[in-house]
Formats: structure tokens, sequence, C-alpha cells
């Protein structure tokens, strides 16, 4: 029921979060989407509190990928500072923030590269020690076999994430196994439905 709870939290009805580069796909997204979360993979410190604001105002949930924010050190007190400046979310490949992110009460997504089964194997070792709310995979063309592997390991949504360039690559994802993905592309943004 959890990942049930994380999923509508994620993504609503849609089954496409956006992951905004610029402030322009940032505004984008915020006025023009339904999808109840945005992924943040660009800005800094001192524009961090302005999209906080911005993405509270459109009351969206904002997934700061942790690992692309500059300016926050990556190390316990980066992750309690964010908390203090009312991050809810956040996105990263490195287990150990994770922890204290979640440690923080912040919705934790574990990114993970699936490039082969020594990868995966890794992969579901690690989110063995620890358990995110979610887990995001990329690219989001893995095989089935490996959606449904990682999900009797884990028990965890699973979202994917890169190498998304058509509606068809989406519907193809999506039935691998795939809760939900993000993508970057303006126009997968919408039109995509459970």
């Amino acid at each position: 029921m959890q990942g049930q709870y994380i999923l509508r939290m994620l993504s609503g009805d849609k089954t496409v979060i956006p992951a905004v580069r610029t402030k322009d796909d940032f505004r984008y997204a915020l006025q023009n989407t339904s999808s109840p979360s945005i992924i943040l993979l660009f800005g800094d410190i001192n524009l961090l509190p302005e999209l906080l604001a911005r993405s509270e105002e459109y009351k969206k949930l904002l997934l700061i990928h942790l690992d692309l924010l500059e300016g926050v050190g990556k190390d316990r007190a980066g992750i309690k500072m964010l908390a203090r400046m009312g991050v809810k979310g956040i996105i990263t490949t490195k287990s150990h923030l994770a922890k204290h992110a979640r440690a923080e009460g912040m919705l934790v997504i574990q990114r993970m590269f699936v490039m082969d089964s020594e990868a995966l194997r890794t992969g579901v070792h690690v989110l063995q020690q620890f358990k995110p709310d979610a887990i995001e995979v990329l690219p989001a063309s893995v095989p089935a076999e490996v959606i449904s592997d990682l999900v009797k390991a884990t028990n965890l949504p699973v979202l994917g994430g890169g190498l998304l360039t058509t509606e068809a690559d989406v519907r193809a994802a999506l039935k691998n196994g795939l809760c939900a993905v993000s993508t970057s592309r303006r126009e997968l943004w919408n039109n995509i439905l459970r």
C-alpha cells in the first residue's frame, strides 16, 4: 500500500513525471502539466529557494536531483540544510545521502544505472541495505525481466528514466513493468495516461 501512495504523490493519474533542465522548462512544467511532482535536474543553492516557493505555489512536489544540485555539500550537513530550506524529496545515486535524507523526513528515490547483470546485483544489494521510497532505473528501456526482478527483490515502485524520445518508448517502458517514467521531453509530459 505504501508503494501506491508514493506513486500517487509522484505521478498522480499520469505516467510521466516532468524532469526539467532549465528555468524555462520549470515554468512550463508548473503551468502546463498536471503531474503532482517535478524532477529538478539543474540549479544551485542560490536558486533553490525561489524554485521551492514556486513549486509550493503550484502545489507540486519538487524532487531535487541531489547529484546535479550545485553549491551544497554532498554530506549529512548538506542534507540537513536542504531539509531546513523545505526540500521534501530527492533523487540520488548515492545511498549514503539517501539515508541522511530519509532521516530528515524526505521522500527518497534511489537512482540506479542498470547496464549489465553485475550492476543489477550490486543495485539490489544496496537496496537491501537501505529501502528508499522508490527506485528509478536508467535507462527506462531495461527489459521486463529486470524490472520484475527489482520489484521481487525490493517490493518498491520502480520508475524509469533516460532514452525516452517518443510516446512509443514510454508505452514500451510501461508495458515492461515500470510504474511511471521521467523525461525532459516536454511533448511527452501530458499525453500518456495510465
